[in-house]
């Protein structure tokens, strides 16, 4: 399976059970591409638990829940040893980070010393325990929610924790149409009952490996990297986006075009990528804040600020 064909299969049949969010779909499966992770913020009820579903039906990977409370420890994520009286040891028995797609819901209600315990899985892919790692099984993609209005008994996710998420997305709401679709869709059954796979981890894993094989012209990197760069250099920022970031663009880039079909990068892969890889790099002041201004006016007031190369 090619990536424009395995991209059109996996956002249609996602789209039997979400409605209206394409570009959504296409930007986790960015993610899959490169092994990153997503953080999904909106409000409650906007049907992220039910694409995090839908993904993994689609791609028939095993798929984990996590709901995250304040009592939430770290071995309820990674797992626990238990003493088995029958051999006498203990027994390391996998937590549900040991899946393909986790679904951490409301991560930032948890402590931070069990939202810590997802840094290893994220970034080495492998968990250690009692003094012995054990890999994570592949492909593996972590999709953390979290309610932005809502921040009573909340734990803010640090800087070096939102870095670890190769991009943030914001669904949103449907639209009047797409609304009156989910309640006609919804009427009578559910459709993710019914949701059949159209790839399989194999197929994701052989796309993965590929991915970086797509070509990046110097001019196209050099323009990445000035993108990146203009944030640490702009008058409104406190903390600009980190090399990791500048990496997380280039590497998201590459599936981006890939999934387009095509071969190579252009500037406009990495424009379209600026604002789910690097708004939550950005960190603003909090006078600018206090005046209206966004992560996401400021990553925008960068894209059109540095010239854009022309690549033949």
């Amino acid at each position: 399976m090619n990536f424009t064909d395995f991209s059109r299969a996996v956002q249609t049949n996602v789209g039997r059970v979400i409605v209206g969010k394409p570009s959504i779909v296409e930007l986790l499966l960015t993610a899959l591409l490169v092994e990153g992770h997503v953080l999904i913020e909106d409000v409650p009820g906007t049907g992220k638990t039910t694409l995090a579903k839908a993904l993994a039906a689609s791609l028939d990977l095993p798929f984990a829940r996590i709901q995250f409370t304040p009592d939430l420890l770290p071995s309820d994520v990674t797992g626990l040893s238990i003493y088995n009286q029958k051999s006498g040891e203990f027994e390391f028995r996998p937590g549900p980070v040991f899946s393909s797609v986790l679904l951490a819901d409301e991560i930032n209600r948890a402590t931070p010393r069990t939202q810590s315990a997802l840094l290893e899985a994220m970034q080495e892919r492998q968990v250690t325990a009692d003094g012995r790692t054990y890999p994570l099984q592949r492909p593996f993609i972590v999709l953390a929610t979290q309610n932005p209005i809502e921040l009573e008994g909340t734990f803010p996710l640090p800087e070096a924790q939102q870095d670890r998420f190769l991009m943030q997305v914001k669904p949103g709401y449907p639209s009047e149409a797409e609304e009156d679709e989910i309640l006609r869709r919804y009427a009578e059954a559910d459709p993710a009952e019914g949701l059949r796979p159209i790839a399989t981890a194999e197929d994701v894993l052989a796309l993965q490996r590929d991915t970086p094989k797509v070509r990046v012209h110097a001019d196209v990197r050099a323009y990445i990297v000035r993108l990146c760069r203009a944030t640490r250099e702009h008058e409104a920022v406190d903390l600009g986006v980190s090399p990791r970031g500048t990496l997380a663009l280039l590497k998201a880039s590459q599936a981006l075009a890939a999934l387009r079909g095509r071969d190579f990068v252009i500037p406009s892969d990495a424009q379209h990528l600026s604002t789910p890889v690097l708004v939550h790099r950005v960190h603003i002041s909090p006078q600018v804040r206090l005046r209206g201004r966004t992560p996401e006016q400021v990553v925008q007031e960068v894209i059109a600020a540095v010239p854009v190369p022309v690549v033949e």
